[in-house]
């Protein structure tokens, strides 16, 4: 799905010797690296503030813990995601409400948000899903006229825009990934939280380093999820990339829609208030789990994400949204199909993949 090794292999003299740099050097925790790293984040994002976490899964909680969320506060989000998303609002005492999705871009919908509000809701927490923005205009005004912080979970978005604005500049906060796969990945493990309020980046500080600005002072509860040298090293090599990776993911994404043209099979929309990154490609098919059987026959790479609903996984029974609940979101899970989308496909691997696909069709 990911060819992670070919893309080492490109810049491999600059990783390396990045790599070999922080081994020397005997700053292995936090230091210079991390803060240049969470200076050209927070540049090129667009926003005032950055600080490294340990992975996307503690962005999304340590952002929480800085907003005071917890046991009986409610949380929006979608029920359409990765389970962190919703592992993180559980882990902290907080109940998950969800809000169906928009069958196009499989983001939550907004005119849903407003009559989910309560006097219990204190965060929103959209996901760009698939590095596409959810349409945040709708979202800002509802959370603006109740005073709701909206916490964006960019973990798959990293580059995308809407209306202009990258992603994560939009909100109150913004949570980035940098696991392997994702557009910008790390060799591991590793996070960050983005925002332009300045207590509240104080306060995100604390929290990654076990509540404490003076070792050994512990102030507030904190959790231990620094980012570590090393990968902030990488990652700033290939920050330098990025805009190159995400329009050779545009390019792969342009390639597939005018192959997939006169099949009959929906490939991703994109809607005209942003750009989308293409964390993922992902088409829509009837007999969806055939499809994938033969592309399994083909060693052709796959995946579905994500099969299952996050209301209807057994860890978040207590919810009690049953079955038919969400119908938007559930058809969505039986029909979704992701296929191989990185910066080393090239046209002749796309028809095969593409050809294989309608063939499945056919069967």
């Amino acid at each position: 799905m990911v060819d992670v090794v070919g893309q080492y292999k490109k810049i491999k003299n600059e990783i390396d010797a990045a790599a070999l740099k922080v081994l020397g050097s005997g700053q292995y925790i936090l230091g210079k690296e991390v803060s240049e790293f969470e200076n050209e984040i927070a540049r090129y994002i667009g926003v005032q503030h950055a600080v490294g976490c340990a992975s996307g899964t503690d962005a999304l909680l340590v952002a929480m813990m800085a907003l005071g969320i917890g046991s009986g506060d409610e949380v929006l989000t979608t029920p359409f995601t990765f389970a962190a998303t919703i592992e993180t609002i559980v882990l902290l005492g907080a109940k998950p409400i969800y809000v169906d999705i928009d069958p196009a871009t499989y983001n939550l919908d907004p005119p849903k948000i407003e009559a989910l509000v309560t006097k219990k809701t204190k965060a929103i927490i959209p996901v760009h899903l698939y590095g596409q923005s959810v349409d945040m205009d709708p979202l800002l005004r509802v959370a603006n006229l109740h005073g709701i912080p909206i916490i964006e979970d960019m973990c798959q978005a990293i580059g995308a825009e809407y209306k202009g604005k990258m992603v994560g500049s939009l909100g109150t906060m913004g949570c980035i990934s940098f696991f392997p796969s994702k557009n910008l990945g790390a060799f591991g493990d590793a996070g960050m939280v983005v925002t332009d309020n300045a207590a509240l980046a104080e306060k995100l500080r604390m929290i990654v380093v076990h509540g404490s600005r003076e070792r050994y002072k512990h102030e507030i509860i904190g959790v231990n999820s620094r980012l570590d040298a090393l990968q902030a090293a990488l990652l700033r090599i290939k920050l330098r990339y990025l805009d190159q990776w995400t329009l050779a993911r545009r390019s792969a994404a342009f390639v597939y829609n005018q192959l997939f043209v006169g099949s009959g099979i929906e490939v991703p929309f994109e809607a005209s208030y942003g750009k989308h990154v293409f964390h993922q490609y992902t088409i829509r098919v009837k007999h969806r789990d055939r499809v994938a059987r033969t592309l399994s026959e083909k060693k052709i790479p796959h995946g579905v994400y994500y099969p299952i609903p996050l209301h209807l996984q057994e860890a978040y029974h207590s919810a009690g949204k049953p079955k038919g609940t969400f119908p938007v979101t559930e058809k969505a899970a039986d029909e979704v199909l992701s296929l191989p989308m990185h910066t080393e496909l090239d046209e002749e691997q796309q028809k095969y993949i593409v050809q294989s696909v309608v063939e499945a069709m056919k069967k």
